[in-house]
């Protein structure tokens, strides 16, 4: 490759790092116009951790005759299979080494010595240069310390010295236009992680000046464990994450499923929003989501009951009121959620199941609203603490 060449392709990675190109497609071009420009290239495999609640990172893969390169996500590599795996990797060594590269050829004698080399040898492949690119440590975020690249040629012979020398000059440019794309990833995952779906977008979207907030029609969801109380003061302490874990995934993984947006867990509890630009449509959205709910929590206690733990139900109040939803909070400290008389309503419809013995609880806003033919039981009328005017309420009928 001439100078020209590599210069050429390093403003064009900087272009598309800058543009926020897909990783995917920055490894897919990076190799082709390699290639383009007489590197022997026959396959490559770069990756990089992350920060995600289950994902450790996501390794990207390009090989010369197939049509696209192809990203995969991997879990933990602390335990098990996965981290024996990783410990016979070439990058394992380079950590361990403190080396920044590492050239292997791929042959009989060499076959055994990484992990992924007995398929390499089948594949042809005739040498592997590893390379690492570490972060300082204010540019680590988490586990995400370092760029790792793996570069492979089935040519006879191998790269050449000054091929290898080529491949550890231009590696930098691509691993910081893949660092960028990973930031702006785990920006987009922490703020949904932590804030929902909808107010992690709108964040990102830029809105987050303090006071900022839209007047929505909503439906509003808000749902406890029934005798949370008494089985965390009664189980072992290191039980009582993994009770919240497993009873949180079940509903909040139904109410996603039906295009709602959780904005808080608050211990047992859950507010989400079913926005209504079409209220029918989301009273009906958030019914089938009560449904799934119902379902995936009785699957937990399945196994739960099997593995001798304690269970419980999912009690529920659903809502269609007028909420500000937007920035509250502090200088220093923002809350991305909604406010409003309906929220309070909700969360009082939500407590008063335990006092009328019912699952779920429904205002008459709500039930008016939903289409379909859907029926629905009064269990009379009630006043809500906080509320001014006594409301009926509705539930379920079993009978319809």
């Amino acid at each position: 490759m001439t100078e020209q060449e590599l210069a050429a392709l390093v403003s064009w990675i900087a272009k598309v790092g800058l543009e926020g190109g897909a990783e995917t497609t920055l490894v897919e071009r990076f190799c082709g116009r390699a290639v383009a420009a007489a590197l022997p290239l026959a396959r490559a495999i770069v990756f990089i951790d992350t920060l995600h609640p289950i994902h450790e990172g996501r390794v990207f893969r390009w090989e010369r005759d197939k049509p696209a390169a192809t990203v995969s996500e991997y879990g933990r590599s602390t335990e098990g299979e996965a981290a024996e795996r990783w410990r016979r990797s070439p990058h394992y060594w380079l950590l361990e080494t403190g080396e920044s590269l590492m050239r292997r050829r791929v042959a009989a004698e060499t076959e055994r010595e990484f992990a992924p080399f007995p398929a390499l040898w089948e594949a042809a492949i005739t040498e592997f240069v590893a390379t690492v690119n570490r972060f300082s440590a204010d540019g680590a975020i988490g586990d995400m310390d370092c760029f790792y690249a793996g570069w492979m040629t089935d040519r006879e012979g191998g790269f050449s010295d000054s091929e290898v020398a080529t491949l550890e000059r231009l590696t930098p440019f691509l691993g910081l236009a893949i660092k960028s794309a990973s930031l702006a990833r785990i920006a987009n995952t922490l703020v949904e992680t932590y804030l929902g779906r909808d107010a992690g977008r709108r964040v990102l979207q830029g809105r987050i000046a303090r006071g900022v907030a839209d007047r929505i029609k909503t439906v509003l969801w808000f749902s406890d464990l029934r005798n949370y109380t008494r089985i965390s003061d009664t189980a072992p302490p290191e039980e009582i994450i993994p009770f919240l874990n497993d009873y949180a995934d079940a509903i909040v993984s139904a109410i996603h499923e039906h295009s709602g947006d959780v904005l808080k867990l608050i211990g047992d509890g859950v507010l989400a929003i079913f926005p209504a630009v079409d209220r029918a449509r989301a009273c009906a959205a958030a019914l089938d989501a009560v449904q799934e709910a119902r379902e995936s929590v009785e699957t937990v206690n399945e196994r739960r009951r099997a593995q001798g733990l304690p269970t419980t139900d999912m009690y529920l109040g659903l809502h269609l009121g007028v909420v500000f939803y937007g920035n509250i909070g502090s200088k220093e400290r923002l809350d991305f959620t909604v406010v409003g008389p309906a929220v309070n309503e909700v969360a009082r419809i939500a407590a008063l199941c335990r006092s009328v013995d019912q699952p779920i609880l429904m205002s008459s806003a709500f039930a008016a609203s939903v289409g379909g033919g859907r029926r629905f039981a009064s269990v009379g009328r009630f006043s809500l603490r906080g509320v001014g005017d006594p409301q009926e309420l509705y539930t379920l009928d079993t009978q319809g």
